[in-house]
């Protein structure tokens, strides 16, 4: 201990104690302001297909012309209608769906101060369109895009339009003998809005309470782990400060699925921050009994790591903003700025609460001045004693069964399904839209509310109808807005700007592989009609989605990859460690796909899987996967500076150990939290993640990298050499020489 040591040991500086507090009164700020924010931030969501479309698409072009034909975009929300005996509709059954009818305008919005003709759109006929088989009608209703975009008292207007719909179809057509459901794109989206509703409070509560039980576990404190959610919580409440304006103003695109990730990479992130920072503290007090030096020491051991592992995320993230759909890039920023504010809150915060507690934080059990060593476990009968010794004795065994392990479970990666789920595996409890499409697809066109839509010259529209009345894959097709009701006048069909709008029933839903199909033949033969048709419509979106996914998939993936590898080559100045730690996170993905496929197939029973799942499972488990292994190798270099690789990666492995596999398992308990929401999609994300998180831990950074690191030995820094390694070289020239004469 040096005299400047001795001379801070009686207590922690004054200004440095303030500074502590001034630090934590502005997180408490920050908290105050952003804490309220985070609970509102679902207000500037936006969940719909359209919207997460690339500007590039044709379907989008679509979406951009037929709103020319309308004042107002509209949204069908379609109330389906059969009798519960399986009888055909009667008069009775007729007249009571035109009672409905009359009421809808005035059916009122709870809590809103609204009625549901507010967003009828204007001038709309709405009248019953009865099943060829007469065994069931539709009643489509449609809503002004406003229904959607507006928020009031935290809740969109379609949310409250599709129950209160609905509760007034149960009432006045059930004591007819009528069963009813809800749905077509309205419905839809108002039970995916439903499905989000409890994303602002209950996932991160549940989050938080999962890392709390944990926490306690770890460090049988009740004061650390409060301190480390409140970090947590504050990262969160800055991130939040920046990303509500940036998606209000319309900078970012944020939904209900990327504001749940962020919430989960913000609690476990901050928390593998805090683990790394609290267990070097840890370390430190063993040796130090001023806690002002020991957090100081442990401040600077840590930061680099710390540092390296969110700048390795947060440019993981920021790769997303090359893709085209609007979605996955909005992801980017969203989630790099939840890892900035718990990387700020981590090293800033977390500190100033650890200064001021010192030792206190550990009650009731404190470290004491004993001087023991974490190193001291290599060679011992402890967990990481045995395997820091099993990589010694045995390196060349344990990385080459390990990585033919990995291997296997990788062979089943190309099974993995991920060409798009239909509404029917959307969700994982039942909802009224799916339903309503069921019953739908029993007595209409499947493709009944979501139509084919096609823009073309006004002089080419009859040609393009006709094309399309002759495709096996369109039921009727008509032009204009709306088809012809019986019993109603024909509905104008005028040009605009010289175009005209062509729409046709397709006789598969717009979610099934047929329609995709449909609008891939449709896109082919009209070109031959006229090369100025566009193809739209909810099933040309979801091809659309489809092939701009496969695109970002093939983009992003060696972006992130790159970025790593320079982001480890700048952190271990070396080359040939940066490619073995990438090589076997890829490998780790792959192999956590092939097992992710044989659950979601043959244990889960899922129907397939979202385009986006293998490109979001890569940067999750690749981008938060590498920082164990940054925390893990930048341990060994410290090592290794001093005792010569080997020693050094054993002392790493045996230091390390318990402090990572800890927030590899807080990492993976928070992304299981997911699964809270009802939502396929969430609950793939949150198994491949955590499946992903606990193999890397465990396999990957446990055995596999350090047994390959030692049997390279020194070459695994090169082109570097270590000090280390230069001394432990002349040693062995010494001893070989034998003694001077």
């Amino acid at each position: 201990m040096t005299s400047r040591e001795r001379a801070t040991t009686v207590g922690r500086p004054r200004r440095i104690l303030l500074g502590a507090l001034a630090v934590i009164l502005v997180w408490l700020a920050i908290g105050a302001v952003g804490g309220p924010a985070t609970g509102k931030l679902s207000e500037v969501q936006k969940n719909d297909n359209a919207s997460f479309l690339p500007a590039d698409a044709e379907s989008t072009a679509v979406l951009e012309a037929v709103s020319r034909f309308s004042d107002e975009e509209e949204i069908p929300l379609i109330v389906v209608a059969e009798r519960r005996d399986g009888a055909e509709l009667g008069e009775r059954d007729a007249f009571a769906l035109l009672q409905l009818i009359r009421e809808l305008p005035s059916i009122p919005l709870p809590g809103m101060n609204k009625t549901l003709g507010d967003y009828i759109g204007e001038g709309s006929q709405i009248a019953p369109v009865p099943a060829e088989d007469k065994r069931a009608a539709l009643v489509i209703i449609p809503l002004k895009e406003t229904a959607t975009s507006d928020v009031i008292d935290g809740e969109a207007p379609i949310v409250a339009a599709a129950e209160e719909v609905r509760v007034k179809a149960r009432v006045m057509l059930g004591p007819a003998g009528m069963t009813t459901h809800v749905g077509g794109p309205g419905g839809l989206i108002a039970d995916f809005s439903a499905a989000f509703a409890g994303i602002d409070g209950v996932l991160l509560l549940v989050a938080l309470v999962v890392v709390l039980v944990i926490l306690l576990v770890v460090y049988r404190s009740p004061i650390l782990p409060i301190a480390v959610l409140l970090s947590a919580v504050f990262g969160l409440s800055l991130a939040v400060l920046v990303i509500r304006p940036l998606a209000e103003s319309g900078t970012i695109e944020l939904s209900g699925q990327s504001q749940g990730i962020m919430f989960i990479l913000v609690v476990g992130g901050a928390t593998d921050y805090a683990l790394l920072l609290v267990s070097r503290f840890r370390e430190e007090l063993h040796e130090h009994e001023s806690s002002w030096i020991a957090l100081r020491r442990a401040w600077r051991g840590s930061v680099e790591p710390i540092v390296a592992s969110a700048a390795t995320v947060i440019l993981g993230l920021l790769c997303l903003m090359l893709a085209s759909l609007q979605n996955t890039a909005g992801l980017g920023p969203v989630g790099a700025f939840g890892i900035a504010g718990a990387l700020l809150a981590s090293l800033t915060f977390l500190p100033a609460v650890l200064l001021l507690f010192g030792r206190k934080a550990f009650w009731p059990f404190a470290p004491r001045v004993d001087h023991t060593h974490a190193e001291d476990a290599v060679g011992t009968r402890s967990l990481w004693g045995r395997v820091s010794g099993l990589v010694g004795r045995h390196p060349r065994r344990t990385w080459v069964i390990t990585l033919a392990a990995l291997l296997a479970a990788a062979a089943f990666a190309p099974t993995f399904k991920a060409d798009g789920v239909t509404i029917k595996d959307t969700f994982l409890v039942a909802t009224d839209s799916v339903d309503a499409q069921g019953a739908i697809e029993r007595h209409f066109a499947a493709g009944s509310g979501s139509p084919v839509q096609v823009v073309a010259p006004a002089d080419h529209a009859e040609a393009v109808r006709g094309a399309m009345d002759a495709d096996p894959g369109i039921e009727s097709a008509y032009i204009g807005l709306a088809p012809a009701v019986p019993g109603q006048p024909v509905p104008e069909a005028a040009a605009v700007d010289g175009l005209q709008l062509v729409q046709g029933t397709p006789t598969g839903a717009a979610d099934s592989p047929g329609a995709e199909e449909t609008v891939r033949r449709l896109r082919a033969s009209l070109d031959d009609v006229s090369p100025d048709a566009l193809v739209g419509g909810q099933a040309a979106i979801n091809l659309d989605v489809l092939e701009a996914s496969g695109r970002d998939l093939r983009v992003i993936v060696p972006a992130i990859l790159l970025v790593i590898f320079l982001v480890l080559c700048l952190l271990l100045r070396s080359l040939v460690a940066p490619l073995l730690l990438v090589t076997a996170n890829v490998i780790s993905f792959a192999a956590t796909i092939g097992v992710s496929a044989l659950v979601f197939d043959h244990v889960l029973g899922f129907g397939g899987s979202d385009p986006a799942i293998p490109l979001y499972g890569f940067v999750f488990l690749v981008a938060l996967g590498i920082d164990y292994s940054i925390f893990l190798m930048t341990r060994v270099r410290e090592e290794s500076v001093h005792r010569g690789t080997r020693p050094g990666i054993l002392v790493g492995l045996a230091v390390t150990g318990g402090v990572i596999t800890s927030a590899g398992i807080v990492l993976a308990a928070t992304f299981s939290s997911l699964t809270v929401l009802p939502l396929v999609f969430l609950v793939q994300v949150a198994f491949i993640v955590a499946f992903g998180v606990i193999l890397d831990t465990f396999v990957v950074r446990s055995l596999l990298v350090p047994a390959l690191s030692y049997d390279l030995g020194a070459a695994v820094w090169w082109p570097a050499r270590l000090a280390g390694d230069r001394g432990a070289h002349a040693e062995k020239r010494e001893i070989a020489d034998g003694p001077a004469h």
